[in-house]
């Protein structure tokens, strides 16, 4: 029989994570389905799954999607009720679906909920991807509670509340499956990064919410795909977050905030090339000249209910840096 949740794992080469962690997610997830979207791993991860994992189902896509792309294919055969979208690098905990679930079938307005996120090498301490929780500040600037930029909070129980946030990480995303198709998914645009925040945007667009549970713990590696110091990491970062800003804000601030990001972001290209070397300088611009190529795609899905107050913190790069 069918369980109302599926725990789906999407994989790219990335058998070493499976086996460090997916014996963690069977035990811990007994009240749920679990798949393995694979995006045609050459690895052996296939035949790993079949030998030690006959239990998962595994949905072989024929290329490698990317992590929207992936998902958006994989998903496609999956008809659970709900969606737990889980990186492979990733050790969850005992109970940690329940209190995702229950805030899902409380309130019927809440479309995605996230758990708490720590590091998996410092386990007292949040992790970049997700941390508490996701805001937005009106520049435009993803930031979690929990973490600012480069800056990580330990964990001292400070966010162990249920909240509503702006966005919830991609890296353990509970959905619910019509909310996710009514927006037809990620935008397979974006190939990787940010594409969740993008999500989030249009469910709130559309009158929902987004939720953050500090009752579930997991545990994030981070940068089991793509290193943090990746060129091509700054290059997605700094293009799909142009063309989610062009997408999703609101008429009113969308020249203003457009004009300043390109400018800050021309800064940013001086101090990553300093900090990581001339590919990052090359990347910013590399982003802007592909984000220019996606604007006449990208007006047409523009939003018709943006939100006017699609922040949380009021210039909060500033605040960052001056405090």
């Amino acid at each position: 029989m069918q369980k109302k949740l599926a725990v789906v794992i999407l994989n790219w080469n990335g058998k070493s994570w499976l086996e460090k962690f997916l014996p963690s997610v069977v035990r811990f997830s007994p009240q749920s389905d679990i798949y393995v979207i694979d995006n045609l791993s050459t690895d052996n991860s296939i035949d790993f799954l079949l030998n030690y994992f006959p239990e998962v189902k595994i949905i072989r896509n024929d290329k490698n999607y990317g992590f929207a792309g992936g998902y958006n294919e994989g998903l496609k055969h999956i008809d659970n009720e709900i969606y737990c979208l889980l990186n492979s690098d990733v050790e969850v905990t005992e109970n940690w679906t329940g209190p995702a679930i229950e805030l899902l079938e409380k309130n019927p307005e809440i479309a995605a909920v996230q758990p708490k996120i720590l590091s998996y090498d410092r386990k007292n301490y949040f992790e970049f991807a997700g941390a508490a929780g996701g805001l937005i500040d009106n520049l435009g600037y993803p930031y979690c509670r929990g973490r600012v930029f480069d800056d990580i909070e330990q964990d001292h129980g400070q966010y162990n509340d249920e909240a509503e946030i702006f966005w919830a990480s991609g890296c353990c995303l509970f959905i619910r499956s019509k909310d996710f198709w009514q927006q037809n998914g990620f935008d397979e645009r974006f190939f990787a990064h940010q594409e969740e925040i993008d999500l989030c945007w249009r469910l709130i667009n559309a009158g929902k919410k987004i939720f953050y549970t500090g009752k579930s713990e997991v545990f994030h590696v981070g940068g089991g795909t793509l290193n943090k110091q990746s060129a091509k990491k700054t290059f997605l970062n700094m293009r799909n977050n142009l063309v989610m800003l062009l997408k999703n804000l609101p008429l009113p601030q969308l020249i203003a905030v457009i004009f300043s990001r390109l400018c800050l972001d021309g800064l940013a290209a001086v101090y990553f090339g300093y900090k990581y070397g001339i590919s990052h300088f090359w990347a910013v611009g590399r982003a802007h000249f592909a984000f220019y190529t996606y604007i006449p795609g990208t007006w047409k899905r523009r939003q018709k209910n943006q939100k006017h107050q699609f922040y949380q913190s009021k210039w909060l790069i500033f605040k960052h840096f001056l405090k």
